[in-house]
């Protein structure tokens, strides 16, 4: 399992998947690109990415813009990249099967495989709802796409594709007790909350989100701080705002809520959904926090609110909206689609993926 830690979302999905393949009785080693990179590049292009997220978002916006095969950026990044190829091989020289979870370590694994030197089948399992030109390497097996809008996209980029059942803890609502520090600071003339998320990292327009959700007569505003210390600090001195900071219980602060508000469309999303608790995208990251938001609206999995206007209606209708698993199902799960892949390995000619 190779991830990366540029935020939690990617190195959370491996572990589900790492708890998956040992379920079904696999061996399974770790690794993080980061710390796979030469000569510190892995942090140096982590510390660049989170610069650019918080201080230079139209930045990024236009970097990823570029990424698309055939122009200038798409080459030059990919090229980059195959430095990480060796040490990555290195790594995962007596494996079976390789699972990434990050853009940076497929690109590595499918310099390795279209060159011969790496002999395991590789799996991509996309963590977001929309597929950027970094996350396919036509050389890769797999790539494994949470429904049918990502799967397209990462077609589009040349990735033998295939839709899967999405990698995210599941836990009966009965089983979560409501955390008993959730409500504290709350005003209790405003019963319903929106848990505002900004990821692990806490990054993004959090401070307007939150202004608008209080602009709302009757709603709570929760948010999901993350690692950021100085947002929460900031707002905690807010009337009326509960703002927390890092949480080990994200699935019982999700079910306590009435609706989630989400800015990236990444790991933290996926957990709403599974929770049952309606979700919104609102002013969403730029560069793929937009794209995921109207990719989980193409796919049905979440409304793109564009205008602030238009919150107050939809937070009304996300209140009375029922609780259900809202998880795109009906795939296969990670590890059976990784035994096609084995089984496809072991007979000549090209791996037969269904279309859908």
């Amino acid at each position: 399992m190779v991830t990366g830690s540029y935020g939690a979302g990617h190195d959370r999905a491996a572990a589900e998947l790492t708890d998956a393949f040992r379920a079904a009785g696999d061996l399974v080693d770790g690794y993080d690109v980061v710390r796979l990179a030469p000569a510190g590049l892995g942090r140096a292009l982590r510390s660049a990415y989170y610069a650019q997220l918080r201080r230079a978002p139209r930045c990024w916006d236009a970097t990823l813009r570029h990424l698309e095969p055939g122009m200038a950026g798409h080459t030059l990044a990919t090229g980059a990249l195959r430095v990480l190829t060796p040490a990555v091989i290195r790594a995962v020289r007596h494996a079976d099967l390789v699972v990434s979870t990050h853009p940076f370590a497929s690109q590595a694994l499918g310099h390795g495989r279209a060159s011969g030197r790496l002999a395991a089948p590789v799996v991509t399992y996309l963590t977001d709802s929309s597929v950027h030109p970094l996350w396919v390497h036509p050389a890769v097996d797999l790539h494994t796409a949470l429904h049918e809008v990502a799967a397209g996209q990462a077609r589009r980029w040349g990735g033998t594709t295939l839709v899967v059942e999405p990698a995210v803890p599941v836990t009966p609502g009965a089983s979560v007790p409501v955390p008993l520090d959730l409500w504290r600071g709350a005003d209790p003339d405003r019963p319903r909350r929106a848990l505002v998320t900004g990821g692990s990292l806490g990054i993004g327009s959090l401070d307007a989100s939150v202004a608008d959700v209080l602009a709302v007569p009757g709603w709570t505003p929760v948010v999901l701080c993350g690692s950021n210390e100085v947002l929460r600090h900031r707002l905690s001195r807010w009337p009326g705002v509960v703002a927390l900071g890092w949480r080990d219980d994200v699935a019982a602060v999700m079910r306590a809520v009435d609706c989630v508000i989400d800015n990236a469309g990444g790991f933290t999303s996926l957990e709403a959904l599974a929770s049952g608790t309606p979700v919104i995208s609102y002013r969403p990251l730029a560069g793929h926090g937009r794209a995921n938001a109207r990719a989980m609206e193409l796919a049905g999995l979440a409304p793109y609110v564009r205008r602030r206007a238009e919150l107050p209606a939809v937070l009304e209708v996300m209140a009375h909206a029922p609780r259900v698993d809202r998880l795109p199902c009906g795939g296969p799960t990670v590890v059976e689609a990784a035994s096609l892949v084995m089984r496809g390995r072991r007979r000549p000619g090209p791996l037969a993926v269904p279309a859908g």
